[in-house]
């Protein structure tokens, strides 16, 4: 079982504690905070420490709790803080603010809250006596450019001229707030800073290692983003180029990937940055002969011998090169992809479940020349083998799981330079037959519209569609009409293929509670829209 510490404290018992040594580290991400998230906290503040903006009102003995702080000790000793970042550096700049405030202020209150003020921002010598050069928070973070600056500011008080830091921004707010404050509380100053270090509580809780303090985080955490696998794996390479000298170099590349991914990825679960590490995954297991079907969580599987994955300069090259190619595709790219190439891949979009995602990917890095480009034809060949692989698994096999077995075999296949044929997995004729006959195509089934944007593709003069578009399921005999049809008698289940299409959400919302002459009317004169299988549409509506 894990230890931890716990122990509440007030801000004063937290930070003016001699072995207070706190770190942001470098997969943390940039300090966010702005003025509306520091104006809440200062009304909170100031609210209770003067009840009805009355000083005498203040109970010594109430208490506010400002939240946790989540920190586990690193090898070199400091506390690597994973939750409670930001709470933290805001309340550093608001002791900072104060602090330069009782500057001039010659009375025993002012003196001695500056005192204990300076016990909390720099580390003390055996009598006690604050050390001007070193802090008692130290920042890391990767893709921090201001953190030199935060620092600086804490030691020294100055704010750099046209600075547009958010740490800037946000002292100069609270500085601001304590103006205002001593005009109209002008002797009573030092009570608001001594009751926000003596009432002010904080929950610090000490992991025994980083693993047990990501989990907690994400586990007390409901307001926050928890720290993802991608922002522990940007440590690793924020290390490893820091070897090398090109820090500055790995931390704009860095950026060109999460705006690339945050632009194309819609992660279910994780961020963006960790879909792109997940995809690549695929390539590596591949490589590695990797067949068996089941998948090891993301960060446990690119920590395997200390991150070895993380510290090579073609990992950097390939998760670029693999996020511009998913760039393409999401854009449908027409100078890098063909009409025909662009279709099929519109139909894998409407894929009944992501794995073609992960083969693709895998074929991409092992087959791209050496522009990051395709050869059209076999990729051509590759995407129709794939299609018909899934979408019919889909149905003989339902279940992703089903499909990891062959699919994954596939991948090495693939990186040893095999092409995707599934050849021992081929289907029986008769017994995949059944299969389609007796499959059930409810609208909440995935394969549903999947199959009939297969459908649609068959029509040769089909046209290549947005996939920002919506289309939405709708039977053409919806059960609480059949009756009104004059009678007319369904044969097959209302369920089958045959009485389903797919429709834009605009003309969606006009046919799906009409009549069927109506509905049909509605579709034929919607016939010339940008919509999808318009000549199924037609074809199935002018029947009747």
């Amino acid at each position: 079982m894990s230890k931890l510490n716990v122990d509440q404290k007030t801000i004063f018992e937290l930070l003016s504690d001699k072995k207070a040594d706190f770190l942001i580290p470098d997969y943390q991400r940039p300090y966010a905070w702005n003025e509306e998230q520091c104006q809440t906290l200062w009304d909170d503040i100031f609210l209770f420490s003067f009840p009805n903006n009355n000083y005498e009102s203040f109970d010594e003995n109430d208490e506010y709790f400002l939240g946790s702080i989540v920190t586990f000790k690193n090898e070199k000793g400091k506390s690597e803080v994973i939750d409670g970042q930001q709470r933290l550096t805001t309340i550093m700049l608001i002791l900072r603010s104060f602090y330069d405030k009782f500057a001039n202020m010659q009375d025993k209150n002012s003196k001695q809250t500056r005192e204990l003020i300076e016990k909390c921002i720099w580390k003390t010598d055996t009598f006690g006596t604050a050390d001007k050069t070193t802090l008692k928070i130290d920042s890391e973070v990767a893709t921090d450019n201001d953190k030199e600056e935060f620092l600086e500011l804490l030691r020294t008080g100055i704010v750099k001229q046209q600075s547009k830091s958010q740490y800037v921004n946000n002292y100069k707010f609270f500085q601001s707030k304590i103006d205002e404050f001593i005009h109209e509380f002008s002797g009573y100053i030092a009570y608001l800073p001594a009751r926000i270090l003596s009432n002010c509580i904080l929950l610090p809780i000490e992991a025994e290692s980083q693993d047990t303090a990501l989990r907690i985080f994400s586990t007390l955490n409901d307001r926050g983003l928890p720290l993802s696998d991608a922002d522990i794996f940007k440590a690793q390479f924020y290390k490893y180029y820091g070897s090398l000298n090109k820090k500055d170099y790995f931390i704009s590349e860095w950026k060109y990937l999460e705006e690339i991914t945050g632009s194309v990825f819609n992660s279910i679960t994780g961020t963006p940055m960790d879909e792109l590490f997940a995809r690549y995954m695929y390539f590596l297991r591949a490589k590695e002969g990797v067949k068996s079907s089941t998948t090891e969580a993301l960060r446990k599987f690119y920590e395997k011998n200390k991150y070895t994955y993380l510290k090579q300069d073609q990992t950097l090259d390939d998760l670029k090169s693999l996020a511009q190619f998913w760039k393409s595709v999401s854009a449908q790219d027409k100078d890098r992809f063909s009409n025909e190439i662009l279709k099929k891949l519109f139909i894998l979009n409407y894929a009944p479940n992501g794995m073609w995602q992960h083969i693709t990917s895998v074929y991409f890095l092992k087959n791209r020349d050496i522009d990051g480009l395709l050869d059209n034809e076999k990729f051509a060949n590759f995407l129709n083998r794939i299609t018909a692989f899934i979408f019919a698994y889909a149905i003989t096999n339902p279940g992703v799981n089903a499909l990891r077995t062959p699919v994954y075999d596939e991948m090495v296949n693939i990186i040893n330079g095999s092409e995707a044929t599934f050849s021992k997995y081929k289907f029986n004729y008769s017994q995949a037959r059944t299969s389609f006959e007796n499959y059930i195509f409810t609208n909440q089934r995935n394969a549903t519209r999947s199959i009939l944007t297969w459908y649609s593709y068959t029509f040769q003069g089909q046209q290549l569609i947005e996939l920002s578009e919506i289309f939405h399921l709708e039977h053409i005999y919806p059960r609480k009409r059949q009756e009104m049809e004059g009678g007319l008698k369904i044969e097959n289940n209302i369920d089958s293929l045959g009485n389903k299409i797919l429709l834009e959400s605009s003309i969606n919302i006009q046919a799906s509670d009409y009549r069927f002459e109506d509905k049909k009317n509605i579709i034929v004169e919607n016939k010339d829209a940008v919509n999808i299988n318009k000549q199924a549409k037609l074809q199935k509506y002018q029947a009747f």
